[in-house]
């Protein structure tokens, strides 16, 4: 039997195959008009103010030592105090008026301003914030009620899926990016929990804070970084929604985190201690200390171990211990494999809080920022962190100390608290000890002038040269 196409069969085989294909692919969309209409009245623009101090001098000119103005003139170098703003992004998850946004975009705020719709002004309230994670609940104040969003799950989000950036970028309020996630799983140095999406749709200062949407409208992410210092060039960050809801629904019931806590300083698995451990590869989390009294050491977890697995979940790298571990609810007792002189072994081990531990307080007593007298310049320095490349917004790879305090006869007492100094004498600067022995060596050599490069408070770099006495 032989077996005939007429023109009706053919068109509806083209037919199956066209729509076919399209049912199991999603098409580039030809607007995102419709979808930006409905979730912009749910993003605001967000302003603060703090108090700064600043020490500045009033003349474009240094008087030479001796100077019989020198004394007439040194208090107009005394510090002063100005209003400083930022502005950054948010979205309201609650009709009440809830707004998430990052920890950074509100940090040392004296008032909080969110603007809603682009036009309505209201004063806030900051609810809750956690710099662990960089992210900040605030409570709008007033009665009205507002459109909000919601979390979509994050862990749904594929390399290549289309997403959407609503936010505040410079101060232009309401402005939609478009672009498609590049990346999972990044960690970039800018906070101790890091899992962040990577994306190509155009975030720059003032998106911190903003909501990275999929195409069903749902808030999959919030932009937290980028890399670059002059402006979007395509790599974005954004905090998982998977990763943020936990933190956000602590804030709002506590108004603080609540995290498990092991008690366990950890390293990467290589491969030639997983060689030497006869692992059959390289996994799990290295424990290189134990914190005294901590869950771990009741349990008897020993320096040495390699943890492979908690609560059920494998650990493939080391950095995923540490999430997984803080989103695990403070008490519960977890069942942890460990790999201890080659053979696997289970501990059972009943979590502890970090915020609380001894360990977490001596960390932050450690972290401190210290302040480092530089005599030849007769200012005092911190050692620029992680946290202030995000505050302002500066290359991660940057290095240098920020200027703390400034005397008023010090031969740069025409910078500014704050300004960052990156190098001198053509030398990278990475720690007070490095600036103060780089000025010492000048001054003992009889130079009279070294050559200083600086960031000043507008991110603006420069080189000076300084007089030495």
């Amino acid at each position: 039997m032989r077996f005939k196409l007429n023109k009706i069969s053919i068109y509806l085989i083209f037919i199956y195959f066209l729509f076919g294909i399209q049912g199991n692919t999603k098409d580039v969309p030809s607007s995102f008009a419709d979808l930006a209409e409905k979730l912009m009245p749910s993003v605001v623009n967000i302003s603060t103010t703090q108090t700064i101090t600043t020490s500045t001098n009033p003349f474009p000119f240094q008087f030479p030592p001796g100077s019989p103005f020198e004394d007439m003139f040194k208090d107009f170098g005394t510090p002063q105090t100005r209003k400083a703003s930022a502005l950054g992004s948010g979205f309201i998850i609650d009709t009440k008026g809830i707004v998430i946004t990052n920890n950074h975009v509100i940090k040392g705020a004296e008032d909080i301003i969110v603007r809603v719709n682009g036009d309505k002004e209201f004063k806030a309230e900051v609810i809750g914030s956690d710099p662990l994670s960089d992210i900040a609940v605030l409570k709008i104040d007033t009665n009205e009620k507002f459109k909000t969003v919601k979390f979509g799950d994050s862990d749904k989000a594929r390399i290549g899926d289309w997403v959407l950036a609503i936010g505040n970028p410079f101060g232009l309020g309401g402005t939609v990016t478009s672009g498609i996630i590049s990346a999972r799983n990044r960690s970039i140095g800018l906070a101790r929990y890091e899992d962040f999406i990577q994306t190509d749709a155009s975030i720059n200062q003032g998106n911190s804070g903003g909501p990275l949407f999929n195409m069903d409208g749902d808030v999959i992410g919030i932009n937290t970084a980028i890399l670059g210092q002059s402006g979007s060039i395509g790599i974005g960050f954004a905090i998982p929604a998977n990763s943020a809801k936990r933190v956000i629904d602590q804030l709002i019931e506590f108004g603080e985190t609540k995290r498990g806590w092991l008690g366990v300083r950890i390293q990467y698995v290589s491969d030639e201690i997983a060689e030497v451990e006869k692992l059959d590869k390289a996994r799990g989390a290295l424990v290189a200390s134990v914190a005294e009294d901590s869950p771990s050491d009741k349990a008897g977890v020993k320096s040495g171990d390699i943890i492979l697995e908690f609560d059920g979940k494998p650990i493939n790298e080391m950095k995923e211990l540490p999430m997984i571990v803080a989103q695990t609810d403070v008490g519960k007792t977890v069942n942890v494999k460990i790999w201890r002189n080659k053979k696997e072994i289970t501990k059972k081990i009943t979590l502890g809080r970090l915020e609380t531990s001894e360990d977490f307080k001596a960390e932050g007593k450690a972290n401190k920022r210290k302040n480092t007298i530089i005599e030849g310049l007769k200012i005092e320095v911190r050692v620029l962190t992680p946290q202030d490349l995000q505050d302002r917004n500066l290359p991660q790879n940057t290095t240098g100390v920020v200027i703390t305090k400034i005397e008023s006869d010090s031969p740069i007492n025409y910078l500014n608290v704050n300004n960052i100094i990156v190098e001198a004498q053509k030398k990278k600067v990475k720690t007070p000890g490095e600036l103060n022995n780089i000025v010492k060596a000048a001054i003992k050599s009889n130079e009279k002038t070294i050559l200083i490069a600086i960031y000043n408070n507008q991110n603006q770099r420069r080189y000076i040269g300084v007089k030495l006495d």
